[in-house]
């Protein structure tokens, strides 16, 4: 077990049935940091994805993946996930929802803990991370081209 706390709130506002159990959130949460965080993680349906994405950042669609940082010491903040866009790009992708649910929470805890990927250095160093992360989780490269049968999505 870690030396860091993590305190993680789960809110499914959505009624996905694919949303991953508290106790891998909790799993993988651990993994991706370490230091002591204060975290709440909301699953969300389309149409609240859709409003926080274009109130916040003047996008107007649902995406994936967002990160609010509230503190640095210890790390708090927000990250809500569009839980009907996850199921949507996996399928499109040809990745397990499960694997895609890790990499965007894994991708929204690195976030809050200061990684971006605006430019192509802080990309490759972030995604190298990730890579790191979810291989250590037992998740393949959420970065290399999949190809899988549509039977195991």
């Amino acid at each position: 077990m870690s030396a860091h706390r993590i305190a993680l709130a789960v809110q499914r506002a959505s009624k996905a049935s694919h949303i991953p159990s508290d106790a891998s959130l909790r799993r993988w949460a651990r993994a991706t940091l370490a230091r002591r965080a204060e975290v709440t993680l909301r699953y969300v349906a389309e149409s609240e994805g859709r409003r926080l994405n274009r109130e916040f950042r003047g996008r107007d669609y649902a995406t994936n993946v967002l990160t609010f940082v509230y503190g640095t010491n210890p790390l708090a903040g927000d990250i809500v996930i569009c839980a009907p866009v996850v199921a949507r790009e996996a399928k499109s992708q040809g990745k397990r929802v499960a694997a895609h649910h890790a990499h965007l929470f894994v991708h929204g805890l690195l976030h809050l803990a200061g990684f971006d990927h605006e430019g192509d250095a802080e990309a490759r160093r972030m995604e190298g991370r990730e890579r790191r992360i979810l291989a250590a989780l037992g998740f393949p490269d959420p970065y290399a081209p999949v190809t899988m049968p549509a039977d195991r999505l």
